[in-house]
């Protein structure tokens, strides 16, 4: 049986139509107070046209660039009562990944590595929408996924004594290898792999934050 993959597109949307009704706002009582000003109080520095239409473009662009960096909002499912988009692992060595949520849909990709760390994007009462490291999705089988916190190193990496890098080195990860994952802090994260015990840089692994790891 021939095994395929799906090509996964990264969509970009605008700013939020709040964000930027309440940026037009603010140019407008700018606007507003420039002819109030220059009507009523001679005494008073009338704003210039080019400084209210300067800073009108700052608070638009504020507002675009709050509007796209904001996460994906986090929901709770009505099917496994857990947040949705989560991390979780693959409980067996050998996982079907279908084209849809049953048993119907063609099998699209076989997965072979127990406990490599999956995300969760969409569920059904039986049924969990994964997407993989490469970007990749399919939908598996909810009892063939556990709650267990596994990363997969994305590079080689160094794994230290302690969370910097000044710190002697225990071990050198290979790319692809799946470790347990323990803690993080301040973009160092520790985890277990290999026997080994120590920290590594979060940016050299996948499975730690929804919001930047694939969505």
């Amino acid at each position: 049986m021939t095994f395929s993959r799906f090509a996964v597109m990264n969509v970009s949307f605008p700013a939020s139509a709040h964000s930027r009704a309440f940026a037009d706002r603010q140019c407008a009582a700018l606007r507003l107070y420039r002819r109030f000003t220059g009507a009523r109080d001679k005494g008073l520095m009338k704003l210039p046209a080019r400084l209210v239409f300067a800073v009108c473009l700052i608070l638009n662009a504020a507002s675009y660039a709050t509007a796209v960096a904001e996460p994906e909002p986090v929901r709770i499912s009505q099917f496994s009562g857990k947040p949705v988009p989560r991390f979780e692992s693959l409980r067996y060595s050998a996982v079907h990944g279908r084209r849809g949520p049953s048993k119907d849909h063609e099998i699209v990709w076989r997965y072979e590595r127990q406990g490599m760390p999956v995300l969760v994007v969409k569920e059904t009462r039986d049924w969990r929408q994964i997407r993989d490291a490469d970007g990749d999705e399919t939908w598996v089988q909810a009892r063939m996924l556990n709650d267990r916190r596994n990363v997969v190193l994305l590079t080689k990496a160094i794994m230290r004594r302690k969370p910097n890098e000044l710190s002697r080195g225990m071990a050198s990860i290979q790319k692809g290898v799946i470790a347990e994952l323990e803690q993080c802090e301040d973009g160092w994260c520790r985890i277990k792999a290999d026997g080994f015990k120590g920290w590594v840089e979060q940016a050299s692994l996948w499975g730690i934050e929804t919001h930047t790891d694939g969505l």
